[in-house]
């Protein structure tokens, strides 16, 4: 931001003791600073009228607007379809750090001074191929934790106690992505129906932290204490070496449809906040009522002003953005490549080194849009998911009905290998973001164990939530006491988070699948702040042993740097940072189309070596077997190597530490439905 910036300091500064609030409206006609008595939510002390400059940025002073002070602002302007002025409502300023709930549907701005004492806590820095994103709710990841104080479960606080931190270190991620912790309220229609948003994807403010997650005592001192509480967390987290990332949701806002309630954005400027058409009429691709419309300048510096304060003043590492697609359309609601925004938020040298993670679709026209960012973004990667789920769930219980399984091991193969047919060569196999589960579906348990979703308790008839879940129940819908559906369901659990912490790219775990968390087959749980969606933190035997191979699959990973290349490696080329691959089938050779295409033939052995630019050389063997019956392999024989190691089997609840070595060239049986991970010892150079 230069001097000359004309959109500079939005919002609130104090200087010298005198507070000037900042906002831009092209519309007005008017507007005025109300700036309220400390005690009576009602009552407005001082009304400074506002003047506007000729870039349409409306500025009022007074030294009554201070540190704690509450403030908002009446806007007036001209009648019109495509406006939407009320100057009887006081509206929540868009820049504010702080807000006070007055009423049911009432907010008021708060001063707040920001400072705090870092005390050397510093930004992890994570490199993106190391990174493992471990995606929670802050409420739901400490609310059942009896390790943590009870006055602290469910808080900011909460997650950064002590043995939540510990617990996080102890499993073995790097970077916390927390589900929008933006101020958010709960849509009109949830409210009626005596529901909350649990998720929080319905963005009130993009600058201030949601109170309700703060401790008590922090919401009782006021936004300044909530704020200092958020901070507190980040520098806890740091200081052990584990980022924070946030979901943000800039796509749309809490003022719903055009009849929704009038908040902020709309009574300021509706005509260019939200995309609409010539009548009036909202343009929605978000499926929310209301689309930002990013088609603008000043919508587009809302988000950058916003991710610059998170990312600065809060020490924010990453984020992760909500129907990303809708940041990249243009005036004309067609998703551009090149959208001034996406290209801002990656080339802006007050965000350099932040992870920008997409969320690359939304509901519009041409809405999807994985593997069409620009570089320098990562983005959730949905082909993965689907084939990952198909791989090991949907078609092995179409076998079982004797029907064929699946299409072959070869597309699984290449999303194993970084999805390089949706990623460009330049971009390589780190702008992947992969993920079996995330908080929209099924958790990986109830993945292996419902056919169907089961969210009656959501107030639908069961309607809401995806009805394509590509999740595979075993023999039996929900629990049961059958102790081969749950071994199978147990098996599959380990084969799912092994191929997600082995594959190449940046690998995502949702909160509680290292331990087999249930949602009881709702896979759609948005609206239920319960125990349904809370961690619960006292494991069965089998969920230990789950954890117990959580924790040694995100080891080998750190430990195997060939699972983790940086780029793609091409044909005939050394290229530093990708990974040497060399695919056999079960005979120990080269595969044939037909070892690639065959449902009939589901048996595949990838050797990988990394081609050091950082760490150690490092070759790995990975066996994955699709079919349920045992099978053998012929161990590859490759130059240079000498015997393979086994370092982990998914056949197997426990982890054994006994030693397997085996020679190349020799048989080794293989479990149905299973994977094998084996590290090669190499002849001196």
């Amino acid at each position: 931001m230069t001097p000359g910036d004309p959109l500079r300091n939005l919002g609130v500064r104090v200087s010298g003791g005198v507070g000037e609030l900042r906002v831009w409206s092209e519309n007005a006609d008017a507007i005025d600073l109300c700036i309220f008595d400390e005690k009576d939510p009602n009552w407005i002390i001082k009304t400074v009228p506002m003047t506007k400059d000729a870039h349409n940025v409306w500025a009022g002073r007074s030294r009554t607007l201070a540190a704690g002070r509450r403030y908002g602002i009446r806007v007036s302007g001209p009648a019109g379809p495509r406006n939407s002025f009320h100057p009887e409502k006081t509206l929540v300023e868009p820049y504010s750090r702080g807000l006070v709930r007055v009423g049911a549907d009432q907010w008021q701005s708060s001063v707040v001074d920001g400072s705090f004492d870092w005390a050397g806590a510093t930004k992890p820095r994570v490199p993106l191929d190391h990174t493992v994103v471990y995606e929670a709710h802050v409420r739901g990841i400490s609310k059942l934790n009896r390790a943590v104080p009870a006055e602290l479960r469910g808080t900011y606080a909460g997650l950064a106690h002590a043995s939540t931190i510990s617990y996080l270190k102890n499993l073995g991620v790097t970077s916390v992505e927390l589900l929008p912790v933006h101020a958010f309220v709960s849509e009109q229609r949830l409210l009626k129906q005596g529901l909350i948003n649990y998720w929080g994807y319905n963005t009130l403010n993009f600058f201030s932290p949601h109170a309700d997650y703060a401790t008590k005592a922090a919401q009782a001192a006021g936004p300044e204490a909530v704020l200092r509480e958020f901070k507190g967390m980040v520098k806890l987290l740091h200081e052990a070496g584990l980022e924070v990332i946030l979901d943000v949701v800039y796509n749309h806002t809490a003022e719903e449809g055009p009849a929704g309630p009038v908040t902020s954005l709309r009574g300021i400027d509706n005509a260019v906040y939200y995309r609409q058409g010539d009548d009036g009429n909202y343009i929605d691709v978000t499926g929310c009522g209301n689309t930002v419309n990013f088609g603008h300048d000043v919508p587009s510096r809302l988000v950058l002003d916003s991710l610059r304060y998170w990312a600065n003043d809060v020490q924010i590492d990453g984020f992760r953005f909500d129907l990303a697609a809708t940041l990249a359309r243009n005036g004309d609601v067609h998703f551009q490549q090149d959208h001034p925004l996406i290209t801002a938020i990656r080339d802006d040298p007050e965000l350099a080194g932040t992870k920008l993670l997409a969320e690359p679709w939304d509901v519009g026209q041409g809405g999807w849009q994985t593997g069409n960012f620009p570089d320098g973004w990562t983005e959730w990667n949905d082909r993965y998911r689907d084939r990952m789920r198909s791989f090991w769930l949907t078609d092995i219980g179409g076998a079982r009905r004797m029907l064929p399984a699946g299409s072959g091991i070869g597309r699984f193969a290449t999303r194993l290998a970084g999805s390089s047919n949706t990623f460009s060569q330049e971009r390589g196999p780190l702008a992947s973001l992969n993920f079996i589960t995330a908080h929209d579906g099924f958790t990986m348990a109830d993945l292996t164990a419902y056919n169907v979703k089961h969210n009656v308790g959501n107030g639908e008839s069961n309607r809401d939530g995806t009805d394509s879940n590509l999740s595979f129940n075993h023999g039996t819908e929900g629990p049961t006491r059958d102790v081969s559906i749950l071994a199978a369901r147990r098996k599959a659990m380990r084969n799912l988070m092994g191929t997600l912490l082995l594959s190449a790219g940046v690998p995502m775990i949702t909160a509680g699948d290292e331990f087999g968390r249930s949602q009881r087959g709702n896979n759609n749980a948005y609206c239920q702040d319960s125990e349904l969606t809370w961690l619960n933190w006292d494991f069965d035997d089998w969920q230990q042993d789950l954890h117990r191979v959580s924790r040694r699959l995100l080891q080998l990973r750190r430990e195997n740097p060939a699972l983790r290349p940086v780029r793609f490696g091409r044909p005939g080329e050394t290229t530093p940072g990708a990974s040497r691959m060399n695919w056999y089938n079960a005979l120990g050779r080269s595969m044939s189309e037909d070892d690639w295409n065959s449902p009939r033939e589901r048996t595949l052995q990838y050797l990988a070596a990394s081609t050091p630019e950082h760490e150690d050389y490092n070759r790995i063997l990975l066996i994955v077997h699709g079919l349920e019956r045992d099978t053998e392999v012929t161990l590859p024989v490759h130059e240079d190597v000498t015997s393979y190691t086994l370092l982990w089997d998914s056949s197997h609840d426990d982890l054994r530490d006994a030693v397997i070595t085996h020679d190349p060239g020799t048989p080794l049986l293989v479990t149905g439905a299973s994977i094998q991970l084996l590290r090669t010892s190499q002849a001196p150079r």
